[in-house]
């Protein structure tokens, strides 16, 4: 950990490379860390931060410390003597100075001179200098012979140790060595100079000074801790960031590579459906021809049947091409909406008519439940019928022979219109909805029982409805049946306008017409 905090001549103190360093330190450590620990009491390890706040301190000490010294000076020259004061003033004021320095260089060059561990020696080695000029102090304070008189000077003395104390380990708290550096002497010398006279006071000063020095290096190693829990903090919180930035990165490389790979892929299936539907169209043609014996009969029997199975399945490949390019088309987005004013039940009336035949053929009832005066919706007309067929049309492939088929069309809560298609067909699972909703899937059942098909019908119709600004709902319960709701929102439908009732005004009170402008008005 050393080395990490130790390496690397240049400035350093930058907040990026701190930034930096941090996020390499969290990452180190909390690698490192078992599990059920918490990472946190592992983190204080940031050296050179703690270093950089303990040269912050002192510099923000520049003038209470000499504000201090220069009372305390005071209070040995009325005590003492003044000339003794002075020099003791003198020597504390240049070893703060010399202090500042140190300190006002550190947060200047950084390790570009010397290692931390070069910097935080010289910094308690000042702290060591600072401590024992101030041990000095309770040696200077004259004793008088005056009980009353040496009890007072004496209460002073330990106030004014005791506020030493106090600075001096709040001061230095970033770096604990120094804490105990510029304390201890003090402490011990005041300690001393009391227990030379062993009186019940003197005691209790001494002990009492013993127990300040305690305390207030608790307090100390206290706020080291808390400094270096919240630098652990921040870097965890960095760590955090650059992993989330990393994430957002990488997530936002691999949304951009799918959809161009899913846009390049709708490109080449609306070209391949495009190149295909060319030659299926000979092929149609041809074999229509040839079935309708228009260049003259077939005399075998077997090629008409494999005339009609040629053209079937002509049939079947050109409405799967078909399916294909909407789909693409729509994904490409190059499916324009030819809107107009229309009536959503006309549309859904029709697209029922168009397959009625089909269910007749299954026995299946198809019934039609459409609300009364919906008022007209402005939609592409040709989009939503081909909606509504390939609904109707995955319903009666599920649907028994026998069952039943309901189609409803009606409003919203929200003031909208839906389109929705029920079926009592065998359902299906809950697990296989996201299949069946994504392009060319298909579920199990769909698989085993229905007709073959190739899986766009509920994409296409999922994709339209999203190019109206609708939304579809695909409910399925196993063995009960399945129910397929398109919801148009409000903003498309036409609202049925509505004569403003204005107050009758009386004869005398209008303003007579230009007759002029009412013949222009009836002109135009």
């Amino acid at each position: 950990m050393a080395s990490v905090n130790e390496a690397g001549p240049g400035p350093s103190l930058d907040t990026e490379s701190r930034a930096a360093r941090r996020q390499l330190i969290a990452r180190a450590l909390l690698g490192h860390l078992p599990a059920s620990r918490d990472p946190r009491r592992s983190l204080f390890h940031f050296d050179q931060e703690m270093t950089e706040q303990f040269a912050k301190n002192r510099l923000s000490s520049y003038a209470f410390i000499p504000l201090l010294v220069l009372i305390m000076g005071g209070v040995i020259g009325w005590l003492g003597n003044i000339q003794t004061a002075i020099v003791w003033v003198a020597l504390i004021l240049l070893i703060h100075v010399y202090a500042m320095a140190a300190a006002r260089s550190f947060l200047r060059e950084g390790l570009a001179n010397a290692s931390l561990y070069t910097w935080k020696g010289r910094f308690v080695r000042r702290d060591l200098a600072y401590g024992l000029a101030w041990a000095v102090f309770p040696l200077l304070i004259a004793t008088s012979t005056d009980p009353e008189t040496a009890g007072g000077i004496t209460i002073v003395r330990l106030a004014a140790v005791i506020i030493v104390l106090a600075v001096g380990a709040l001061l230095s708290a970033p770096i604990p060595a120094a804490a105990v550096a510029s304390t201890l002497p003090i402490t011990l010398c005041m300690a001393a100079v009391h227990l030379l006279e062993p009186t019940f006071l003197n005691v209790t000063i001494a002990i009492c000074t013993l127990t300040a020095e305690v305390l207030f290096l608790y307090l100390a190693a206290h706020i080291y801790e808390q400094n270096a829990r919240s630098l652990a903090y921040r870097a965890e919180k960095d760590a955090l960031f650059a992993e989330l930035e990393q994430a957002k990165a990488v997530s936002d490389e691999a949304r951009r590579r799918a959809e161009a790979a899913n846009m390049a892929k709708s490109q080449f299936l609306a070209t391949m459906s495009h190149e295909l539907r060319t030659p299926l169209n000979a092929i149609l043609g041809f074999s229509d021809l040839m079935r309708g014996e228009m260049l003259g009969p077939i005399g075998n029997e077997a090629y008409k049947s494999y005339l009609d199975d040629i053209y079937s399945s002509g049939q079947h490949l050109l409405r799967i091409i078909n399916d294909i390019l909407d789909l693409s088309r729509i994904e490409a987005g190059k499916r324009a909406l030819r809107e107009e004013l229309t009536s959503l039940s006309e549309v859904a009336r029709e697209a029922c008519s168009l397959l009625d035949l089909k269910a007749r053929q299954k026995n299946i009832d198809v019934q039609e439940k459409f609300e009364d005066d919906l008022p007209k919706i402005v939609i592409d007309e040709q989009a939503i019928r081909q909606m509504v067929l390939n609904l109707i049309s995955n319903a009666l492939k599920f649907t028994p022979e026998g069952g039943e088929i309901t189609v409803k069309v009606g409003r919203t809560k929200s003031g909208g219109q839906y389109v929705a298609v029920r079926d009592n067909g065998p359902g299906i699972p809950e697990k296989e909805l996201p299949v069946v909703l994504s392009a060319f899937g298909q579920g199990a059942i769909s698989l085993k029982t229905a007709e073959q098909g190739t899986g766009l019908g509920i994409p296409i119709v999922q994709a339209l409805i999203h190019l109206h600004g609708g939304n579809f709902t695909l409910r399925s319960k196993e063995g009960v049946g399945t129910e397929a709701i398109a919801t148009f929102p409000a903003k498309r439908v036409v609202s049925a306008f509505t004569r403003e009732v204005r107050p009758r005004i009386p004869e005398q009170l209008r303003k007579p017409r230009n007759p002029n402008v009412t013949l222009r008005r009836k002109a135009s």
